[in-house]
């Protein structure tokens, strides 16, 4: 198979419970359990009405306004699949639309990141699958190729591999590298568990704010005069 034109298997995927245990948490939270360095770019918003995305990530290099990989792409998804391409951020034609929507969703797709646009911008809010995306546009795509299939891809130098784990809500997306995946989820369960205490004591009225003003002084700030 040759590079830049060719479709190769995955290997090891994310389990369904690993993946469940993610789905209940805030991206946010999952992405300052990882250092706040990894991220897609703020230009991939929600294209759907409301709700979050986890899922199996299923990865896809194509060329900027080609859809013919994406459709292989949707034809050997399974169920908890999100389908991950890279577009090359190109808003010139839209990758997908409802046809292709309607059958992924059929297919149990669990969710869709494009570095690119789509079209049929309404169908996306009313199947309600979801879907993170560049931008929309009417005009159509390619089916020419080349592409890559199950290959690793960046989006916004966020590294996708194909298995690792896909998360999405209304702050954007995020991958889960798999083989960090566990360390991260407890980490994460820590910062939720932090967070609860954290929002009691503010409805209590007893959380504590010192450490403002103890960070200004230690960086210098100057102070007024009583």
């Amino acid at each position: 198979m040759s590079t830049g034109f060719r479709i190769n298997n995955r290997g090891k995927v994310a389990s369904k419970e690993l993946v469940d245990a993610f789905a209940v948490l805030p991206v946010a939270n999952v992405s300052d359990a990882m250092a706040r360095m990894t991220a897609a770019g703020p230009t991939l918003r929600p294209m759907h009405a409301s709700g979050g995305m986890a899922g199996v990530a299923l990865t896809v290099k194509s060329r900027p306004g080609d859809n013919l990989m994406l459709h292989k792409a949707i034809d050997m998804a399974v169920p908890g699949d999100v389908i991950v391409v890279d577009g090359g951020g190109d808003l010139t034609n839209a990758l997908m639309g409802e046809l292709m929507l309607a059958y992924a969703v059929k297919k149990g797709v669990a969710g869709f990141v494009l570095n690119a646009a789509i079209r049929d911008a309404d169908a996306f809010v009313s199947t309600n699958l979801p879907t993170f995306a560049a931008g929309v546009t009417h005009r159509g795509p390619y089916k020419d190729g080349p592409g890559e299939i199950n290959v690793p891809i960046s989006i916004g130098g966020m590294v996708i591999e194909p298995g690792d784990i896909m998360l999405g809500d209304s702050d954007g997306v995020l991958c889960v590298p798999l083989a960090d995946a566990q360390a991260i989820l407890s980490r994460t369960q820590a910062k939720q568990d932090a967070e609860a205490k954290q929002m009691q004591a503010i409805a209590a009225g007893t959380n504590d704010r010192t450490w403002v003003d103890a960070t200004l002084k230690k960086l210098g700030c100057a102070f007024p005069e009583n």
